[in-house]
Parts: C-alpha cells; sequence; structure tokens
C-alpha cells in the first residue's frame, strides 16, 4: 500500500511538473506573437491607412475619418493613395506617440457623422474649431489657421460678390464658408446649392450652374495656382472675423480622452523638431 502511495505521488509531481512547464511555454508565445504584430506595424508606409508606430501605445487600433477631396488637406493621387497636410500630420502625430490606427476617406459630413456615432474614433479633414462644434465634439489644439473666400470662372464677369445678385452660388455642406455664404445671403441676394464635396462643387461652378463657390481660402488658393481648376477669387474673409477659424482634430464629446492627448503631445512633439512645418511648407508653399 505504501508502494502503490509513492507511485501515485510521483505521478502527481511529474503532471504538475508538465503543467508548469506548458504554462511557462504558453506564456513566451504569446508575447512572441504581439512583438512580430508591432513590428509589422512599422514597416507600414506613412501614406498607408495604418500608422508607422514602431510601437503601440495601447492594443487599440483607432480609426480616424477624413475628407475624401480638400486639398492640399487630404486627396487621393492616381494610385487611390491619399496624401495631404491632414494625412501627413496625422502620420508624424502616430509615429512619434506610438499608436494605430486605420484612415477612413468618407467625405465631411460623412466623417463628422461617423464620430458621432461611435463608427470612428477621430477626424481630421480641415475641420474649423468654432463653439457650436464644441457642444459636439472635444478638439484638439490647433494645427492650422484658416480664412474663406469665393470663387468664380477666371473667365467670367463675375468679380466681386456684388455681381451675384439674382445668382445661385455653390456651398460644400457643413463647412464655415457655407455658413459665410450664409451670412451674405440676403445682403447680396443670390441663393445657394448645397454639396457634399469640392470636386463636384467646382464643377457646378466650371459647368456654369452656379455663378461661384464658398470654400476655404487655402483650399480654393491650392486648387487655382496648382491649375486644378479655372476659376478667381472674388472674395475673402476678413481674418479677423468669425469665419476666420483654426483646423483641429476631433472626437467625440467626452470619449477617446487618450487619444486626443495623444494627438496634442504628438503635435507638439512635431513643432518642436520641425516635422510640422516640413509638412506644411511641402503643400502650402505653391498656395501663394
Amino acid at each position: 500500500m505504501k508502494k502503490i502511495t509513492k507511485i501515485a505521488a510521483s505521478l502527481f509531481a511529474v503532471a504538475a511538473l508538465a503543467i508548469v512547464l506548458a504554462a511557462c511555454g504558453g506564456g513566451s508565445n504569446t508575447s512572441s506573437n504581439t512583438e512580430a504584430s508591432s513590428s509589422g506595424s512599422a514597416s507600414t508606409e506613412a501614406s498607408a491607412s495604418t500608422s508607422t508606430a514602431t510601437t503601440s501605445a495601447s492594443a487599440t487600433t483607432y480609426r480616424i475619418a477624413t475628407d475624401t477631396t480638400f486639398a492640399p488637406f487630404e486627396y487621393a493621387e492616381a494610385d487611390g493613395t491619399y496624401v495631404g497636410i491632414d494625412i501627413e500630420l496625422l502620420a508624424a502625430v502616430a509615429k512619434d506617440q506610438g499608436f494605430e490606427y486605420e484612415l477612413d476617406p468618407l467625405g465631411f459630413d460623412a466623417a463628422l457623422q461617423a464620430v458621432q456615432s461611435g463608427q470612428a474614433d477621430g477626424v481630421i479633414a480641415g475641420m474649423s474649431i468654432t463653439d457650436k462644434r464644441k457642444e459636439t465634439f472635444d478638439f484638439s489644439e490647433a494645427y492650422y489657421d484658416s480664412t474663406v473666400c469665393a470663387a468664380a470662372l477666371a473667365t467670367g464677369d463675375i468679380s466681386s460678390l456684388e455681381d451675384l445678385a439674382g445668382k445661385n452660388v455653390a456651398v460644400k455642406s457643413g463647412t464655415m464658408s457655407q455658413s459665410w455664404a450664409e451670412s451674405l445671403a440676403d445682403e447680396y441676394g443670390f441663393t445657394m446649392t448645397t454639396f457634399d464635396t469640392s470636386d463636384v462643387m467646382y464643377q457646378d461652378v466650371i459647368a456654369g450652374n452656379s455663378a461661384a463657390c464658398f470654400e476655404d481660402t487655402p483650399v480654393m488658393s491650392y486648387a487655382i495656382s496648382t491649375g486644378n481648376v479655372d476659376l478667381k477669387l472674388i472674395a475673402e474673409a476678413d481674418s479677423s472675423s468669425e469665419f476666420a477659424t483654426p483646423y483641429g482634430f476631433a472626437v467625440n464629446k467626452g470619449n477617446n480622452a487618450e487619444l486626443l492627448q495623444m494627438f496634442n503631445d504628438g503635435l507638439k512633439n512635431i513643432k518642436d523638431n520641425g516635422t510640422y512645418d516640413e509638412i506644411v511648407n511641402k503643400y502650402v508653399q505653391s498656395v501663394g
């Protein structure tokens, strides 16, 4: 009986040792897989949908919504790759702070709605920081100062806001430039047609359906200076007016505080090390 007891005790000890060894082996594999995942993310290009961070601040991959056509802040190249000030700033901030993200070009209105509904964690889309929007969103520190303007056909006879009396103009839904147009409509006697994207809005003017369009000044100036549209500036809001506002990164109010803080910290760092100026000058130098 004692012999049987000793054999049972020995078998129990062997089994216990096997469990301990198995547990140690499992922990090692998990760590290895995590490191491989981080390494894979580090090799991704800045223009891809995920960030180039070499380490991840958390296991979260943030979904960041943006506009589809708002050059020089975001726009697609011929191969479908998204580039622009917003795109490169986001990539630089993510790399600096070590977080991963997926970029989702939805269009401006859809991008804001995605954040409000919880389908996206944040938005960067040349979004003006306003008191009204602060009721719905929490904003980062400003990363660009902008004004708004009106533009008409370069070869047409519209050269001022006074020339818009009795005519229709094109505006982009949900933008500060739309708000400026609305504030002027009664004074100058024009009507408005709303569009979801800048490129379609421009085409409406070029096709002669609208006499002018209202847009953010750096965006319109970029489009004109690069020859993308045959338009000319006819008016610009005063830089001290309520329509001259800074752009900010935004999250839904009360949510994603960690992401917002990382954006602010990263923005400060890339401004301090010169990366911010390199990115902005790459796109804005031709605006004039």
